[in-house]
């Protein structure tokens, strides 16, 4: 197993991780799967900010998974926040490597001075939850019934984790 920075020439890879997790999921409140033209405002939006794609392939050169982060709002006086996501191949899942992402995620964001990660999943993930808590994150909320998804209504669990950085916060 080798740690990489995922570029788009891994889109049909993560694009393939992403619809499994949008149709047998609810990982991601989506409906629809997502296409390539979608990977590549996905890309050019991480790579605007400068936010990693982290990924984890096989001695075969295969996506076991990846993770990565975003703004979490758009304000300005946000720009310390960053909400993190992660997604494991399906044929991978069991394997620690939800932890060996998280790390890096956790690693990576106090290497570009953010403050606080958010992570927002879904409260019957009890898995993710678990990791994240592992890793230190707290629940700090649970927004009840926003997503609808699979015929019923679904709670999103908001946790947080704090970092020591940036040692000098600017407000510009």
């Amino acid at each position: 197993m080798k740690i990489i920075q995922c570029t788009p020439e891994y889109a049909p890879q993560i694009l393939e991780i992403f619809n499994d997790a949008i149709l047998n999921t609810t990982a991601l409140y989506d409906y629809k799967p997502w296409t390539m033209d979608t990977m590549k405002v996905w890309f050019a939006t991480k790579a605007e900010h400068g936010f990693p794609v982290i990924g984890l392939i096989d001695e075969d050169g295969r996506l076991m998974g990846f993770g990565s982060y975003g703004m979490f709002r758009v304000r300005p006086a946000y720009k310390y926040t960053i909400e993190n996501s992660l997604y494991v191949h399906r044929d991978f899942r069991g394997r620690g490597l939800g932890k060996i992402l998280l790390e890096q995620i956790i690693n990576s964001a106090r290497e570009q001075n953010f403050h606080c990660i958010v992570a927002v999943i879904d409260a019957e993930n009890t898995l993710s939850v678990a990791l994240h808590q592992k890793y230190g994150f707290q629940t700090v909320g649970t927004f009840k019934q926003v997503g609808y998804k699979f015929g019923r209504w679904l709670d999103a669990a908001f946790m947080q984790l704090m970092l020591d950085t940036p040692l000098n916060p600017e407000e510009a």
